[in-house]
């Protein structure tokens, strides 16, 4: 959507392309198609399935094991690749219908433990510094800690309940 937006700038010559260009964050952009190039890498090389071997017969399937476990690979690599990894896990639980909300649910909310738990958390720390303004990792943990676990707690004890 948005590289239609962009096309639809260009086309229609409303905005000068040179200040388009300059709107575009070049660097989030690469990061985010090399995250998805190496994600898709290791699934076509089999590192996903080796990566994923050992907590495989954890019996991930019950979202009190299933949830930290997303939240704690959430954290390690961000949300986005995290999921791309877990899915394949899901499609063979018993119930995937459960597994795929657990799965929305713990990697959302993880992104809120650290900076790099969510590519939304790295825009805003890179445009506040940008801005002059510093934001920490343990400054960020420090909030986001409390805030993860309560609502990963509730949304667990939610679908725990409603399944």
């Amino acid at each position: 959507m948005a590289a239609i937006g962009a096309a639809l700038l260009l086309i229609t010559r409303t905005t000068e392309p040179k200040q388009v260009y300059a709107e575009i964050d070049w660097g989030l952009l690469v990061f985010f198609v090399g995250l998805f190039i190496i994600v898709a890498g290791a699934d076509r090389a089999g590192l996903t399935a080796t990566l994923l071997e050992p907590i495989a017969n954890w019996d991930l399937h019950r979202p009190p094991l299933f949830v930290p476990v997303t939240a704690v690979l959430s954290n390690l690599v961000s949300n986005v690749p995290a999921v791309m990894l877990l899915r394949t896990l899901v499609v063979n639980f018993p119930d995937p219908q459960s597994g795929w909300l657990a799965l929305a649910m713990a990697s959302t909310l993880a992104g809120t433990l650290t900076i790099i738990g969510s590519i939304a958390n790295i825009i805003v720390v890179e445009r506040a510094a940008a801005e002059g303004v510093s934001i920490r990792f343990a400054d960020y943990i420090r909030i986001g800690l409390p805030v993860t676990l309560a609502t990963l707690a509730v949304g667990t004890a939610w679908l725990w309940i409603t399944n």
